[in-house]
């Protein structure tokens, strides 16, 4: 690889996001000619994305800001298929109405992040069950099928892994690689999309759409992949015991968000502020370079930073007040999570290990007992040492409520109602 030329490529490989890349050389070149239109594709699986997608929303974002075009790939279409790629067992099918209220959930994420317009670097959303669900089956194996070889397909990852556990991957499944190529070919139609982009997982999937581009229409096409993101610990981004990180938030408040970022790992505080802040890289510098209590300024910072993006200004600087508030001078702040709670529940009591798992702050309600067990469960700022323990009115502090605590940094208020 030669010295890259582009602002794109240099800020790719300078923050950590380069993995992969089909011809960089190439690719680099593109970039600093003109601007090149990209594209990353989203099944609809939730009505929400999760952080573990917030560094390919991340990527969008740096493209269009360095001047190129991004296209946003709803799958419509390949939702109903289901992709391979890291799963252990076929996902559930789910009903067109169901991956139409998902694709509608998950463009709220995209607007706080990226620009959509006519312009010539504005970002467009695009569905591919729009080409997908009008293809003739046969004139489509005929056209592109005879491109695939099935030795070359059973080597990917995405179906050794499943052939090697012996869990069944079917053949609606196996065709998800073939379809996604041919979305880049689409992509590259109607948009002049070159470079596709996506996780070191969609890799096989990628290489398939580039080489399918230059077999059928002699397209000049790129890839381009992230590598997969875990924690220092080993831990998947996007999941935590108490579920997942989601992006909208009406599905993950504001606070619960900013706290997931402050409680982030100390060996991964320079990683997170590269790939999700837009902070200069010297400043990353000196932040990653603190110890000990320094280390928590930088966390909080990392906290600020990247709810900032994903729920406004406002938002963050609420979300810090309240961990202040709460954590430094032991207060209840009235913008803590909150759940209501018929008050004839409260009346009848409702065993502590229940509410736990009802309000979020356990994924269980045997999670909930080892919580209890463990010492880490607190009512009203009380250690909690009965795992039999009913919580009832008779638990209200002086302003009506009851504060439940998960740990030092997870609490939630119920509401009688």
């Amino acid at each position: 690889m030669t010295e890259l030329r582009s602002d794109f490529m240099k800020m790719f490989v300078e923050r950590g996001y380069m993995h992969q890349c089909t011809n960089i050389d190439e690719l680099d070149a593109a970039f600093a000619k003109e601007p090149v239109t990209a594209y990353i594709g989203f099944d609809c699986t939730a009505r929400s994305l999760h952080v573990g997608s917030l560094m390919q929303i991340m990527i969008l974002r740096r493209l269009q800001q360095a001047g190129h075009k991004p296209i946003v790939l709803m799958g419509g279409g390949t939702t109903k298929v289901g992709d391979p790629s890291g799963k252990d067992e076929s996902r559930p099918v789910i009903t067109d109405e169901m991956i139409q209220e998902n694709m509608d959930g998950i463009k709220k994420v995209f607007e706080k992040f990226i620009t959509f317009g006519d312009g010539p670097t504005d970002a467009i959303m695009v569905n591919n069950d729009d080409w997908l669900s009008g293809l003739g089956y046969i004139s489509f194996l005929r056209d592109y099928g005879r491109h695939f070889s099935i030795n070359r397909m059973l080597t990917f990852d995405s179906v050794k892994l499943r052939l090697e556990r012996e869990q069944s991957l079917s053949f609606l499944e196996f065709n998800y690689m073939i379809l996604q190529a041919y979305d880049f070919v689409e992509l590259k139609k109607r948009y002049n999309c070159s470079l596709q982009l996506g996780g070191s997982d969609q890799w096989g999937n990628i290489v398939n759409g580039t080489e399918l581009g230059r077999r059928t229409n002699g397209f000049d096409l790129y890839g381009l992949t992230t590598p997969l993101l875990t924690t220092s610990s080993g831990a998947k981004m996007g999941k935590t015991a108490a579920g997942a990180i989601w992006l909208n938030e009406d599905m993950l408040s504001a606070y619960d968000y900013w706290q997931f970022w402050r409680n982030t790992e100390d060996a991964d505080v320079g990683k997170f502020l590269k790939l999700f802040t837009e902070l200069p890289m010297d400043e990353i510098s000196r932040l990653e370079s603190l110890e000990g209590a320094e280390l928590n300024e930088a966390k909080k910072i990392l906290a600020n930073e990247c709810t900032r993006l994903a729920h406004g200004a406002e938002a963050a600087e609420a979300a810090a007040e309240t961990a202040r508030k709460t954590f430094e001078m032991g207060q209840t702040a009235d913008s803590l999570p909150s759940t209501e709670v018929p008050k004839a529940d409260l009346e009848a009591g409702i065993p502590a290990f229940a509410l736990f798992n009802q309000i979020g702050l356990a994924q269980s309600s045997s999670e909930a007992r080892k919580l209890i067990k463990g010492g880490g469960a607190r009512l009203n700022d009380e250690k909690i040492a009965d795992e039999k323990l009913v919580v009832s009115l008779d638990h209200l502090d002086a302003e009506g409520r009851i504060k439940l605590s998960a740990g030092k940094k997870r609490h939630h208020l119920i509401i009688p109602v």
